[in-house]
């Protein structure tokens, strides 16, 4: 899991660090609002833990921007010393998704980002057989069909199109798909992205005349999205039992 880590306490962060990067997870540190927003308007991440007292800036600003600038789709777990349900009811109406009240502890805070991003990559659902369109992916048997036709894919190939597809509408980076996909292997670049993409495109056969656009976003990554004018894509993809 990519993680942003917005925290001012130095001490603070780096113990938060050790504990998630113990975990398996790749983390990026901020001490400041500016420097935060900077990081993730030219990266992707999964999740986004956000301190409320900064420097700069305070957290419930940095939330508003984050929902404004169409983040909506990555969870933000707010951590802070305020305690107060005012202070709680605040955080989560300007778009916080969980709330932790700091001294943190270890085993908590990982349950409950695990569970963020559970609930945000299936949308609510631990089903594994998802459709968008024609298009049908199943996690479990780890096949992808177009109108019933099943798709030849190779391991990796599947894994970054599942990876695209519950992110549909987001700009990944090409260092999120690669940690995501490849894992942190220092024998992989950016160049393999790009040519398993491309494979991809023409094997899925993600196009405009089928309603789908697999674009390259210059200078940071990748997006897929509904190319057809009918509406949000979310709207057509369903969960099957």
């Amino acid at each position: 899991m990519r993680i942003a880590l917005l925290e001012d306490d130095g001490h603070q962060a780096e113990i938060v660090r050790l504990w998630l990067e113990a975990a398996g997870n790749d983390i990026q540190h901020f001490a400041t609002g500016q420097s935060f927003l900077a990081g993730i308007s030219h990266e992707s991440f999964d999740l986004f833990i956000v301190d409320w007292m900064l420097p700069d800036t305070d957290g419930l600003s940095v939330l508003k921007w984050v929902r404004e600038q169409k983040h909506d789709r990555v969870p933000v777990l707010f951590v802070t010393q305020r305690d107060s349900e005012e202070d709680i009811v605040q955080a989560l109406e300007h778009g916080a998704d969980d709330y932790m009240i700091k001294p943190v502890k270890q085993m908590e805070l990982l349950a409950r980002l695990n569970a963020l991003v559970r609930r945000a990559s299936s949308g609510g659902s631990t089903d594994s057989e998802l459709i968008f369109g024609e298009y049908k992916v199943d996690s479990s048997s780890r096949h992808i069909t177009f109108a019933g036709d099943q798709i030849d894919l190779t391991n990796k190939e599947f894994e970054l199109a599942l990876f695209l597809f519950r992110n549909i509408g987001r700009v990944l980076s090409r260092g999120h798909i690669l940690e995501t996909v490849w894992g942190r292997s220092p024998k992989v670049n950016t160049r393999t992205v790009d040519t398993h993409v491309s494979r991809l495109r023409n094997k899925l056969q993600l196009y405009p005349e089928r309603g789908w656009k697999l674009t390259a976003i210059y200078q940071h990554g990748y997006r897929l999205e509904q190319a057809s004018s009918s509406g949000d894509v979310s709207a057509n993809a369903a969960v099957m039992h």
